[in-house]
């Protein structure tokens, strides 16, 4: 029996990074997860590598910045499992263009990424956890929410919304058993970095699946507590002090 036993998980951007290593997590601890991105082909290769091990999944091809993708993603796990226990929101692109490169076809386009697939996942499963009387939603945001980078007001923007989106929901979720929470993770090993994708873990990068070890020890606290705001960060990344 693993901490998650009969729990149904939502992972959202599962087909990559932090996501498919959140899934992966997740259903070691025996959660049935909804595996949920835009490439299938990724999604079913996951659930294939999940279900050999002894796990349950189930992959959904879903635009998670689109509102009936992600509506018909929500009643479809609704119609099978009756139920969402956790959703994890790590959806999301890069974006460093600096503010006079950046076109507003760009600025949408990060923001609907990053901020409003939250939102739209987020709102879905407020109204199955309200009915259940608990849930936990965890949110993946960033350093950028705390200290942006140079050059990326559209991405730094769509994770100071994503904090915000997070203290908003913790506050309306609490009179209904929902916990919701927010990690920001520092440099770490995913493909929306190239500089990232090609950089070994050690004490200057983060792997996905470290991050992910967080993700599965927050949403592994009993009900009545909550990991509300974590900061992870490769041992050598210049975030405190110069550097």
């Amino acid at each position: 029996m693993g901490l998650l036993t009969g729990r149904v998980a939502v992972v959202i951007g599962a087909s990559s990074g932090i996501g498919a290593a959140s899934a992966r997590a997740l259903a070691d601890e025996g959660a049935t997860v909804v595996l949920a991105a835009r490439r299938l082909d990724r999604l079913q290769a996951l659930a294939a590598e999940i279900e050999a091990k002894g796990g349950t999944a189930l992959a959904c091809a879903a635009d998670a910045s689109d509102e009936a993708a992600v509506l018909a993603l929500f009643a479809a796990v609704s119609e099978r499992f009756g139920r969402v226990d956790i959703l994890v929101n790590s959806a999301g692109v890069s974006g460093d263009i600096a503010i006079e490169d950046l076109s507003l076809t760009d600025w949408r386009r990060i923001i609907d990424a990053n901020l409003t697939s939250a939102f739209l996942c987020s709102r879905e499963a407020f109204k199955l956890m309200k009915l259940q009387k608990r849930g936990r939603i965890i949110n993946i945001g960033s350093t950028s929410a705390k200290v942006p980078r140079a050059h990326s007001p559209a991405y730094a923007a769509s994770k100071y919304g994503i904090e915000g989106l997070t203290h908003a929901l913790a506050i309306d979720g609490r009179e209904h058993g929902i916990a919701v929470s927010i990690l920001h993770p520092g440099f770490t090993q995913t493909e929306i970095s190239e500089r990232a994708a090609t950089m070994t873990p050690g004490d200057r990068i983060m792997a996905a699946a470290d991050v992910a070890r967080i993700v599965c020890l927050m949403a592994s606290l009993p009900d009545g507590a909550n990991l509300y705001q974590g900061v992870a960060l490769p041992l050598g990344m210049a975030f405190l002090g110069r550097g």
